[in-house]
């Protein structure tokens, strides 16, 4: 069973209580049993990872996902800023799959930056906790289709390492 590597980034932990209108009434416990089913579901099994803290987030993918097929990530806040975050997820040269509860483009002029999306091979935004398991089911599908390590990109690269 190939194993999917699933992170929360800061603040889901409050799930269900931080701004239910824009993030929904489940909780983050509820978020991971979804995925849990829907992983397993494909033939996928999941290790699922929150934290608070950027760095802990990148130690974490720097232990777990080497040998997983691929990552889902909602890097919350992280996403507008991390280049940190954006170098770990280009080193690990897996298929990525940004996802966010919200459309960040239909809100404040700062969340219309996605540093992290860059290194992504795509990003769902705005469906909810659906977003998880479209994320999950694309992943499914990239290896399906055989795409493995070094496919974060179309050819493994991001966009701006494209134009440069």
């Amino acid at each position: 069973m190939k194993r999917v590597v699933v992170v929360h980034g800061p603040n889901l932990n409050l799930l269900g209580k931080r701004e239910p209108h824009i993030y929904g009434t489940r909780s983050l416990d509820d978020l991971n049993q979804t995925v849990r089913d829907k992983a397993g579901r494909l033939g996928l099994d999941v290790s699922v990872f929150q934290s608070n803290h950027e760095g802990e987030i990148i130690d974490f993918l720097q232990k777990e996902a080497p040998g997983s097929a691929g990552i889902v990530i909602n890097p919350g806040a992280l996403s507008h800023y991390s280049l940190a975050l954006y170098d770990c997820l280009q080193a690990l040269a897996l298929p990525v799959v940004e996802v966010h509860l919200s459309n960040p483009l239909a809100r404040e002029d700062f969340r219309h930056a996605d540093l992290v999306g860059g290194a992504a091979r795509g990003v769902v935004s705005g469906f909810g906790w659906k977003g998880y398991v479209l994320a999950l089911q694309a992943v499914a599908d990239f290896l399906s289709d055989g795409e493995a390590a070094g496919s974060s990109g179309s050819d493994g690269r991001s966009a701006e390492h494209e134009q440069t």
